[in-house]
């Protein structure tokens, strides 16, 4: 599976933040934000603090999406 921050990257927009504000309110470096960029993985702990930041929950700004593009079941 793989992982999109593309929920997190509008919410910024919509809240007027850049991604420097970003780090600086969750106190997360400048590659931890790059790898989120990249759609790459990142702690759960740094979820957590964006959560926490933004008030909202997990689905709010990621989403995990099957390799195949399809259903998790037909993957059985």
């Amino acid at each position: 599976m793989k992982v999109s921050y593309n929920k997190l990257w509008k919410l910024l927009i919509d809240e007027g933040m850049k991604k420097t504000d970003l780090i600086d309110a969750v106190k997360t470096s400048p590659n931890t934000i790059a790898k989120m960029s990249k759609n790459e993985n990142v702690s759960m702990d740094v979820i957590k603090r964006i959560c926490e930041y933004l008030n909202c929950d997990v689905g709010d700004i990621m989403e995990m999406i099957p390799d195949n593009g399809g259903n998790i079941s037909e993957e059985k």
